[in-house]
Order: C-alpha cells, then sequence, then structure tokens
C-alpha cells in the first residue's frame, strides 16, 4: 500500500501544532492540518505489511491501507468512502482516539508508525471542506420506531445506523445540549464544539428526531419510554464519578473533574460564565489523576491562569519501553506526554493521599505518602506505603480526576427488569442485547469508561442487533467493519 519504499525514505511527521505559549491564551484547537504533500508522504509510508495489524488493533476495523493508499495516489474521496463505510464520525476520532491502530501498526515494532489519527482527520475535513458529506435519508421507512438514551458517541452511532436502516429514531439527552462527553467533557483545545454541530445537523436532516432535556429513568421512566417505542437502545455512560474517601473531602476547593470540566465548556460556549469554585486563576491546582481526564483538567487549569498545576498519579511512573511482557501488538504501557502536559505544569507519580486539611473550611494541604508496586508469589502486585514518605502540598483546589465507577442505572433493574454485572455495568450478550426483551445497550454502560473509538463500533453493532430483532432475524451477529446490508 502507499508506496512500497516509503517507509524506507520519508519519517514520520506529525501534525504541526500552535505555539504553547499562544494556545494556552484561548480555548481553540491547537493541532494543525498537515500540508497535502506531506499529508502524501505520510500515507505513503503505509507498507505494503501482508497483514495489516492495524486494522485488528481498531475496534471499528477501518480499512487503513486502503485510504491510506487512496491518499498517496490523490483520491481523496476514495479515501473518505473507503474511511466513512466503517467510522460514521471520523472527525471525532481524528482528534480525540488514542489511536491503538498506531500502537498495532507493523511498523511500530521498530519504526514510528504511520500517522493513521491524523490521516482520519485530514480525510474527514477535506471531505467537508469539498461537500462530500452529505445527508443520507433512508429510501424507505420501516414502521418501527426506536428510542436512544444518550447522545454520546455511541448513542449517535446507534442512531446513524438505525435511522439509516428505515426505522424512525428519537435521540434523548438529558443535558441542555446534544453530544454527552463530546458536547461538555471535551475541551474545546482538542475538538471545538462546531465540529460535533456540523455532524449533528447532517443527522437531523437525515431524519434522526433529537429531544434534549429529557432525564429518561425520571420523566419518562424506563417502563413508559420502551412501552412507546419497538425498541431501546442505552447509551447512557458510566459517568460516576470514584470517590476520594479521606478526611477532609467535605473542604471547599475539591471538585470533581467532570464538573469542572463541564463548567468550562459551557464558559467557552457562552452557557455560562465562570464561577470562582471553578476557576483556577491564581490558585495551586493538584489533579488528582494521570489519564486523559486529567490532562484535561490540567489544560484547562493552564488556560484559567493556573499559578501551579501538578497531576498526581498513585501508581509508579511506566516504563520508557516496551516491558519483555508488553510485547507488539499489544497497547504499549510506556510513559507518554500528553499535549497538554507539554504545555506545562508537573506531574509526580506514586502518591497516595491520606488527608485533606484546611481552615474555615477551605482547602489548604493535602497529605500524601510515597507508594510502590510489590510483586506477588502468584505474579500479580499490590501497593505498599514507603515508610516515612509522608509528604505536606499546598493547594488551594484540588480536582479529583481517578476515574469512573459505572453508568447509573437507577430505575433500569426495577422498570424493565434490566440485568447488570456484578462490577454495575449493564449486562448483554453478544448482540448487545440486555436481558429486558426489545432493549439493548452500547457503549460505556456495558464496557465501562473506554475510548470513543470503542463506544461507536459498540454503538453500530447493538444498532445491527436492535435492526435484526426488529425485522425478526435471529442470525445477525454482530461483526466489525462493513456490511453492504446495513452500511
Amino acid at each position: 500500500m502507499g508506496k512500497p519504499t516509503g517507509f524506507m525514505e520519508w519519517s514520520r511527521v506529525p501534525a504541526p501544532k500552535r505555539e504553547k505559549v499562544e494556545r494556552v491564551r484561548d480555548a481553540r484547537e491547537f493541532v494543525l492540518p498537515l500540508a497535502p504533500d506531506e499529508a502524501k508522504r505520510q500515507a505513503g509510508r503505509c507498507m505494503d505489511c501482508g497483514v495489516p495489524f492495524c486494522q485488528q488493533g481498531c475496534p471499528l476495523g477501518n480499512p487503513i491501507p486502503d485510504f491510506n493508499e487512496a491518499v498517496y495516489r490523490g483520491r481523496w474521496k476514495a479515501a473518505f468512502l473507503a474511511l466513512s463505510s466503517t467510522n460514521n464520525f471520523p472527525e471525532f476520532t481524528g482528534r480525540l482516539c488514542p489511536a491503538p491502530c498506531e500502537a498495532a501498526c507493523v511498523l511500530s515494532i521498530d519504526q514510528s508508525p504511520i500517522t493513521i489519527e491524523q490521516m482520519e482527520k485530514e480525510i474527514s475535513e477535506r471531505a467537508f471542506a469539498e461537500g462530500w458529506v452529505q445527508p443520507q435519508p433512508p429510501a424507505r421507512r420501516t414502521s418501527k420506531r426506536v428510542a436512544v438514551v444518550g447522545s454520546g458517541p455511541a448513542g449517535l452511532a446507534a442512531a446513524v445506523q438505525l435511522n439509516r436502516a428505515g426505522h424512525s429514531v428519537t435521540v434523548y439527552e438529558r443535558d441542555d445540549r446534544l453530544g454527552g462527553l463530546l458536547r461538555y467533557g471535551i475541551p474545546d483545545f482538542k475538538m471545538e464544539k462546531g465540529v460535533l454541530d456540523r455532524r449533528l445537523a447532517i443527522m437531523e436532516a437525515e431524519g434522526v428526531v433529537f429531544r434534549t432535556g429529557v432525564d429518561v429513568g425520571k420523566e419518562p421512566g424506563y417502563r413508559a419510554l420502551r412501552e412507546q417505542y419497538d425498541a431501546l437502545v442505552l447509551a447512557i455512560g458510566a459517568r460516576k464519578a470514584r470517590e476520594l474517601e479521606v478526611p477532609g473531602r467535605e473542604l471547599a476547593g475539591v471538585v470533581p473533574a467532570m464538573e469542572y470540566l463541564e463548567h468550562q465548556n459551557r464558559v467557552v460556549s457562552g452557557l455560562a460564565t465562570l464561577e470562582p469554585r471553578w476557576n483556577a486563576e491564581g490558585k495551586r491546582v493538584l489533579i488528582l489523576g494521570g489519564g486523559d481526564t486529567g490532562s484535561d483538567c490540567l489544560g484547562t487549569a493552564l488556560r484559567q491562569g493556573a499559578k501551579s498545576v501538578t497531576q498526581v498519579e498513585l501508581l509508579p511512573a511506566p516504563p520508557t519501553i516496551r516491558a519483555a511482557d508488553n510485547p507488539w501488538p499489544r497497547w504499549p504501557m510506556v510513559f507518554r506526554t500528553s499535549s497538554s502536559q507539554e504545555e506545562g505544569g508537573e506531574r509526580s507519580f506514586g502518591l497516595m493521599t491520606k488527608s485533606l486539611s484546611g481552615s474555615d473550611g477551605r482547602l489548604q494541604k493535602l497529605h500524601s505518602v510515597k507508594v510502590e508496586l510489590l510483586r506477588q508469589p502468584n505474579g500479580g502486585t499490590r501497593l505498599v506505603e514507603v515508610p516515612g514518605s509522608e509528604e505536606t502540598h499546598e493547594v488551594d483546589l484540588l480536582i479529583l480526576a481517578m476515574g469512573f465507577t459505572g453508568p447509573d442505572t437507577s430505575g433500569l433493574q426495577e422498570e424493565l427488569g434490566v440485568r447488570l454485572t456484578p462490577r454495575g455495568a449493564v449486562q448483554v450478550d453478544a448482540r448487545f442485547a440486555t436481558s429486558a426483551d426489545g432493549v439493548f445497550c452500547a457503549g460505556d454502560a456495558n464496557r465501562g469508561a473506554s475510548l470513543i473509538v470503542w463506544a461507536i463500533s459498540d454503538g453500530r453493532e447493538a444498532a445491527r442487533s436492535a435492526d435484526a430483532w426488529l425485522s425478526g432475524s435471529s442470525s445477525a451477529l454482530p461483526t466489525r467493519g462493513k456490511d453492504a446490508s446495513f452500511g
């Protein structure tokens, strides 16, 4: 694929970025487009590897060699058609996906992989600019009506697919605007909301109906909604945050990460004014959690003008290269630096919070102890405190970004009889069907907090199975990638 010797002639060139001192002054996207000639070279690096492990690494099974070949040949529309055959929202994944496909690229065995994520963005932006992204309403309508609860990537993917199959689809969203975490969880500097709004406009033109400000489970209840529709797809996410259970948690100045990010996104969108409790300006900020959410909080705090920002991770720092028990093409568990971490702030590893303290009800100090991973005889590990390693950190704003524990399932069991897993997620079978007849579930609600690309994949497969159930077919097992009969 591409140029047979391209990977030997051209090195990986990442997309250019706005200067750090400039981009932290606003909320606009910081990743810039590749020059057309450079995009051609990067696509041309895609080697004729025989077995494209990148497609195995991609939950959507995107035809990566095909669209790279098309870009290298200058056939951008063909590249867009190939990419959009498996990915409903390449403009989202091209900005937000951590690119497991790149980790599985054959070149990544001993070189830098193909710039697959950036190529998705280049293709999708060219497609919008050229007018190739057009509404695709179904040629005919069935008599079936489907409700999708949740308008995040899983819910939107399910809605697109079911609508194109001819069913009448209504998407219910609890918030005042559509998009779920795409709207209020992802900072604009990673994806400006106009990118989301233009896709929603396409879906509306295709016939999808959206209803915002409807908290399904309360009003209407799940049973009442199920009685109105022929099928129900749950895409409610997994937004229950992991709590910090230490003395002093109640002090003012301790805030959950998603509430912090949501408020800032509302401010950027002109829907709110910045409240003091969410404002990091001039403050010493600590972020508990070393993942993507914590990194997004770091970038946000820097843009708000924090005096200092430190992102704290409970676990020790990962190695700089793959460990022997972490071979290619598995996801590499190695030390990474995010775009926000490039912009400033500090990072600390192997610290456990023991307590918080302050005065007059306000947070002033975090008390921690260093921890190490101790290997167990059975091959596992456990965290142990290092004696005498206690530390005290001055802090004005503590942001809790320690991950998520599962979905809010209030009412699902009682009203629909939906079974849950031992960890509190929605239980589904191989067809993404729940234990309730005609009720399907996709995305984080059954998988647990995961990647946007998995949410899109699950939404597509849940829609495939819901369509088969609505049509009375029992033979349609989920399959990744393109399906001519379903899209």
